[in-house]
C-alpha cells in the first residue's frame, strides 16, 4: 500500500472530520484572499461560497457523479456535512441567537414580508413556467413552489401529484435562487439598507431561501444571520402550507 492510498483510507474512514478540516481550510484561505486582494471589500464568506460552487462543479465534471465534490471518495464526508440533517441543525441553532425584543420590533412589516415573499415567488415561478409552455395547474404550482425554495417545490409537487421531471425542475429553480441570493446579497446590502436586525428579518421574509439568506447575510454581517434565518424558516413553512392548498386552488381556478 502506497502512502497516498494510506492517506485516502484515513480520509474515507473519518470522512466527516475530513470534511470539517477541508471546509475550515477553504474558509481560512478565502479570508486571506479577501484581506490580501480586496482589502476586505469582498467578504471572505462570499469568496468561500464561490470556491465551494467551483469545487462542486469540478467534482461533478471529473467524476461524472451527481454529488459534486462529494463524489471524490476522500471527500465523501462533505456530502454528509452539507446534507439536510446538519443544515437544518445549523439553521435551528442559528435561529436561537435571535433577541426576541428585536424580533418583536419587526412587527407587522415582518409578517407582511413573509406572505408577500411567498406569493411573489410563486407568482414569478408560475409565470416563467407558463412562458415555457406549462399549462396544467399541478406543474405550474410545483415550479412556482420551487421558485419559493427548493424545499417548497418538491413538497408541493408530492402533495398534488406532480411528475418527477417537474419536481426536478422545481428543485433546480430553488437552487438557482439560493445561489443568486447567497452571492449577490453582499453586493446589494448597502443599497437596500441591509444593516440592522429589522431589515434582515424583512429580507429573510421576502427572499425565503434559508441557506441563501444565511450565506448572504454571513458575507454581509454575521450578526444579522439569526434574524434573516428566523423569518426565512417561517417562509419555508408557510410556503409548504399554502402551496398545495390555497395557491394550488387559485391556480387551478385560473387555468
Amino acid at each position: 500500500m502506497s502512502l497516498l492510498e494510506a492517506f485516502e483510507g484515513v480520509f474515507v474512514k473519518y470522512s466527516l472530520v475530513t470534511a470539517f478540516a477541508v471546509v475550515g481550510l477553504m474558509v481560512w484561505f478565502s479570508y486571506v484572499l479577501s484581506d490580501r486582494l480586496t482589502k476586505g471589500r469582498l467578504h471572505g464568506s462570499a469568496i468561500a461560497i464561490f470556491l465551494g460552487l467551483a469545487l462542486a462543479y469540478l467534482g461533478g465534471l471529473f467524476t461524472g457523479g451527481q454529488k459534486g465534490i462529494a463524489d471524490v471518495r476522500a471527500l465523501s464526508g462533505i456530502g454528509l456535512m452539507g446534507g439536510a440533517m446538519l443544515r437544518d441543525l445549523a439553521i435551528v441553532a442559528t435561529a436561537f441567537g435571535v433577541r426576541m425584543d428585536e424580533f418583536r420590533r419587526a412587527g407587522l412589516s415582518g409578517v407582511v414580508s413573509l406572505f408577500a415573499g411567498v406569493v411573489t415567488s410563486f407568482g414569478v415561478g408560475i409565470g416563467v413556467a407558463y412562458a415555457f409552455g406549462y399549462r396544467d395547474a399541478v406543474s405550474l404550482t410545483t415550479i412556482g413552489g420551487g421558485a419559493a425554495t427548493y424545499i417548497v417545490g418538491p413538497v408541493t409537487g408530492s402533495a398534488i401529484g406532480a411528475s418527477s421531471e417537474v419536481m426536478a425542475l422545481s428543485v433546480a429553480a430553488g437552487l438557482v435562487k439560493s445561489i443568486l441570493v447567497m452571492t449577490l446579497t453582499p453586493f446589494v446590502a448597502r443599497y437596500i439598507g441591509l444593516d440592522n436586525p429589522r431589515s434582515a428579518m424583512v429580507f429573510g421574509g421576502l427572499m425565503g431561501t434559508t441557506s441563501g439568506v444565511a450565506g448572504g447575510l454571513a458575507a454581509t454581517d454575521p450578526k444579522l444571520v439569526p434574524y434573516g434565518a428566523m423569518t426565512a424558516t417561517f417562509y419555508t413553512g408557510i410556503g409548504c402550507l399554502l402551496g398545495p392548498s390555497l395557491i394550488f386552488i387559485v391556480v387551478r381556478a385560473l387555468v
